[in-house]
């Protein structure tokens, strides 16, 4: 299996580290002092998988918990594509580890399924609204929150300022409200295509693999929804569900993007850009940092375009306590991860986005490129809590397969706008019901 550029550094750094950090784990600390949610003690046990960089800010965060709280957190970070199945054959064998990571979009698969630890009696008073409103929303089923938004991260546009000039394209938007619309990132991409050899395209979308995910920010920027807003009926067929299939769709024949960079392509957007393959690509925060050990070329990054209204997808991950785990302990560790100074510090070493709304207002300063901070935490702001809500549906599993089928079906094999939605709405059904 392909492995992103992202994915191997993580299963890299996990292997090297998950060794150490699992077998000495974090020894607690005779310190009695208050820390976020007050003095703790006993052990969690806390499986991840991670960047460097990711684990190196829960190990500070953990370090710091110990010492306020007097208990001990043993971390065992994995990589990446054994950590679900890790977990769910733990949850089968009844012993999980009591706090886990999960993506949002997974989120709500093992909360629908009941094996998360029900949040609402034992966060403090008011935690909610240390987050924003969409960050919350992602981890809410039921109308009960069964995790915490750690983190999250959203694509904006990467661009090779070399390619882009080659083709007489000397400036971007720099502020949200001048990102290009629909039809002006197309006019750009045409011009591009104009300007660029054969072999090389003017972007990429990070649509491959569950990442599909993201091709729902273009059904959010026509207005329109996948689901209803009690989760439990497909909504996507609309004159916007229609907008968004039409308008991406047409990227193919119109040789605007790779071939080979559709839902199922086992090649990564990222890994087309770092080849120079394509001029622009749409990625994550998350991509900083290699792209900035690695590129030999000038580059920058812009907002995504914007169609009824500017939006985005809402990536990153979220904290979750299996049902067994102790309750005030996994509270307390979660009060203290989430709390101003460890997730300002997560964040910008890690180039992830804060969930915390006043991090988010007062702005976030990457460790890599800063200055392309505000584009990020800029482009999150565009997400709604209606989207960030959807996503997390414990159908999401079912539903991304049905968009890899349908969009493939679309974007490469042909299959009409009409036949597109249609079975898109069946299927989405179908996963809910």
């Amino acid at each position: 299996m392909h492995l992103s550029r992202r994915r191997l550094l993580g299963t890299t750094s996990a292997l090297a580290g998950a060794a150490a950090l699992s077998s000495c784990g974090f020894t607690g600390s005779d310190d009695d002092s208050d820390g976020d949610g007050g003095t703790a003690s006993g052990t969690l046990t806390f499986t991840t998988w991670g960047t460097e960089s990711e684990l190196a800010g829960f190990r500070s965060a953990i370090e710091s918990f110990q010492k306020s709280s007097g208990a001990t957190v043993k971390l065992n970070a994995v990589p990446y594509e054994q950590m679900f199945t890790n977990i769910d054959a733990q949850i089968q064998a009844g012993n999980p580890p009591d706090v886990f990571r999960v993506p949002y979009y997974t989120f709500g698969a093992y909360a629908g399924a009941g094996q998360l630890l029900d949040l609402s009696s034992h966060l403090e008073s008011g935690f909610a609204d240390r987050f924003t409103p969409q960050a919350w929303a992602a981890v809410q089923n039921s109308g009960s929150p069964f995790g915490v938004p750690h983190h999250t991260d959203t694509s904006v546009i990467l661009y090779n300022q070399d390619l882009l000039s080659s083709a007489g394209i000397d400036a971007v938007p720099t502020t949200l409200d001048e990102a290009w619309t629909w039809q002006e990132f197309q006019q750009v991409a045409q011009q591009l295509r104009q300007a660029l050899p054969d072999d090389t395209y003017p972007f990429a979308y990070n649509w491959q693999g569950n990442g599909v995910t993201r091709w729902l920010s273009w059904l959010f920027e026509a207005d329109g929804r996948f689901l209803s807003d009690d989760l439990a009926t497909a909504a996507i067929d609309s004159d916007a569900g229609r907008a968004a299939v039409e308008f991406t769709q047409g990227f193919f024949p119109a040789g605007l993007v790779p071939p080979n960079s559709s839902v199922k392509s086992t090649t990564y957007a990222a890994d087309l850009w770092y080849g120079q393959t394509v001029a622009m690509t749409f990625g994550g925060a998350f991509l900083l940092p290699d792209t900035d050990a690695t590129v030999d070329f000038e580059w920058g990054a812009t907002f995504s375009p914007r169609d009824v209204r500017a939006g985005g997808d809402f990536g990153g991950n979220a904290l979750v306590a299996t049902k067994g785990a102790d309750p005030e302990l996994a509270a307390a560790f979660f009060a203290h991860v989430t709390d101003a100074e460890q997730m300002r510090d997560f964040c910008a070493g890690a180039s992830l986005l804060p969930t915390r709304a006043d991090l988010v207002e007062d702005g976030i300063d990457f460790d890599v490129r800063p200055d392309l901070s505000p584009v990020f935490v800029g482009q999150a702001s565009t997400v709604q809590a209606q989207d960030s809500g959807q996503v997390a549906s414990p159908s999401m599993s079912k539903i991304i397969a049905v968009l890899q089928d349908q969009l493939e079906a679309a974007f490469v094999g042909g299959q009409d706008v009409e036949t597109t939605i249609a079975g898109l709405s069946d299927g989405i059904q179908q996963a809910v019901a």
